[in-house]
């Protein structure tokens, strides 16, 4: 069982008077450093960065691995003797580290709160960084197999831990900017995956290079992580829930928050931490949740809200409209539409641009109108496609603009907006599991519509297809306009206080 607070923990505060009072009393003294909670932009830069790599070298494995199966499947160019692969052995290493982060989020549901977001991402690092040098130096398919799923297994972690630590770290003034740029660096890395990948995919054994080519980033990623400090919130949830003692860890916590916010932060760290810890107090943070609570209360209203989020933004057809990117291009007379890598990093650019627009838009227009906006053109977007491939298939403009419309809404929207909402709606003691369940529906989702696609199209045609997956995309926006809620310019105590 946790501790509870004292008067001597956290300030003397009246012993009768109910304890929300008594926050909202004390909000009046301290609103100033609550509502600017002054920080330095260059002290704020590096806990975003590092974590971010983990989006980064996530983003990557998808772009390299497209080259790298046409590299693989070279008789001349593959360096080795078992490039004669079948659908199968190209489907495990393409799906690998898919199925690997569904181990990570999985593992992550019963590690996450005992390592804490700081060392599950240097876990991360170090899986990412044995996973590349592993597929890299394969002498065999079952091997590279392996250090697929192990690479996996760092993407589940890193994209688990990542948003948490981030969300945990940042001024709230700037925490959906700084959340949201993590899908910047995702899209970044896939472009660089692509690009490295056009590289290397003319060399002999040139997909090897092109899975070790991530290990430097791996390794600054794991360095950066040893040496930036704990969550400070994650500190004192372990402090009110007895896990240590609470004067050396509010110690720790208020030290933690002095590197994450600089010198611009003055005097004023105990007055925060001492105001975050009455927050997690007056929420009921003391008690550890169980597996039970997660699907009650507080709890069940966070998954709903968070695992809806990120089930939508899979099964609304985003891994599908991809697949038919080259081809749609191809058909538009488009010259780099023979070269898919051309047509990958084509798209890639305007995931950046999009990507980059919402981040700017984020914290001024707040999450839900992003949302409401660009599900919408998705929903348009997929309605003409599906109308393309029934009876327009002569205007082979509409089907680019579709494709185009899609791609661009889904960054504006559904990408860097779940993953920011996953990692703030959940309460402070159940982030850990509630993130975990969430990542895991994410890539559950992308697998089952990855793998479901295929037999669906020849049961129902492109056309159809396309007209369920906008039919799913309404559901989606009912979803959002009554169920999603707004949290710009909250802290996270706030978030759990008021929105839930």
């Amino acid at each position: 069982m946790g501790k509870s607070l004292d008067n001597d923990d956290i300030g003397e505060v009246d012993e009768e008077e109910p304890l929300l009072i008594s926050i909202i009393n004390r909000q009046g003294i301290d609103d100033d450093h609550h509502n600017s909670e002054n920080y330095s932009i260059l002290a704020a830069i590096l806990p975003f960065l590092f974590p971010a790599l983990g989006g980064l070298l996530y983003g990557y494995d998808i772009g390299a691995t497209s080259c790298a199966t046409i590299s693989i499947q070279s008789s001349t160019l593959s360096g080795i003797s078992w490039y004669d692969l079948s659908s199968v052995d190209i489907g495990l290493i393409t799906s690998g580290s898919l199925y690997g982060a569904l181990i990570g989020s999985a593992l992550a549901f019963t590690i996450a709160d005992f390592l804490g977001r700081r060392r599950e991402l240097i876990v991360a690092s170090l899986m990412y960084l044995v996973g590349a040098l592993v597929t890299g130096l394969a002498p065999d398919f079952p091997v590279m197999v392996i250090g697929r799923f192990v690479y996996g297994t760092g993407i589940g972690l890193a994209m688990h831990a990542a948003p948490m630590y981030i969300a945990e770290t940042s001024p709230s003034q700037i925490r959906g900017r700084l959340i949201s740029l993590k899908e910047f660096f995702i899209v970044l890395g896939m472009v660089t995956g692509y690009g490295i990948g056009s590289l290397f995919v003319d060399l002999v054994a040139g997909w090897r290079y092109m899975y070790v080519a991530s290990t430097p980033i791996a390794l600054i990623m794991g360095i950066g992580m040893w040496w930036l400090p704990a969550s400070p919130r994650w500190l004192l949830l372990r402090a009110i829930q007895g896990k240590g003692d609470m004067d050396e860890l509010r110690e720790r916590a208020t030290a933690c928050l002095c590197r994450l916010r600089g010198e611009a932060i003055g005097d004023s760290a105990p007055a925060q931490v001492n105001e975050i810890l009455i927050e997690l107090s007056y929420v009921g943070e003391e008690k550890e949740v169980t597996i039970g609570e997660m699907f009650r209360g507080k709890c069940l209203k966070a998954l709903v809200i968070g695992g809806g989020l990120v089930l939508f933004q899979q099964i609304t057809g985003q891994p599908s409209v991809l697949y038919y990117a080259a081809t749609i291009l191809q058909t538009a007379g488009f010259s780099a539409a023979s070269d898919a890598t051309r047509v990958s990093i084509l798209l890639g650019l305007l995931k950046l641009i999009m990507t980059g627009a919402a981040v700017l838009a984020v914290d001024r227009l707040g999450r839900r109108p992003l949302l409401l906006i660009g599900v919408s053109g998705m929903v348009v977007s997929l309605f003409l496609l599906g109308s393309y491939y029934k009876f327009l298939d002569d205007v082979p403009a509409l089907a680019v603009a579709s494709l185009l419309l899609y791609v661009g809404c889904y960054q504006f929207s559904f990408g860097p907006v779940g993953w920011l909402m996953i990692s703030e709606i959940f309460p402070l003691r159940a982030r850990g599991r509630g993130l975990s369940i969430a990542v895991l529906i994410n890539f559950g989702a992308n697998a089952l519509v990855t793998f479901a696609f295929s037999p669906l199209e020849v049961l129902l045609g492109a056309g159809i297809l396309f007209y369920v997956f906008g039919a799913i995309g309404v559901l989606s926006l009912v979803f959002i306009f009554m169920i999603v809620p707004e949290t710009k310019g909250l802290t996270l105590e706030e978030i759990e206080a008021k929105c839930l």
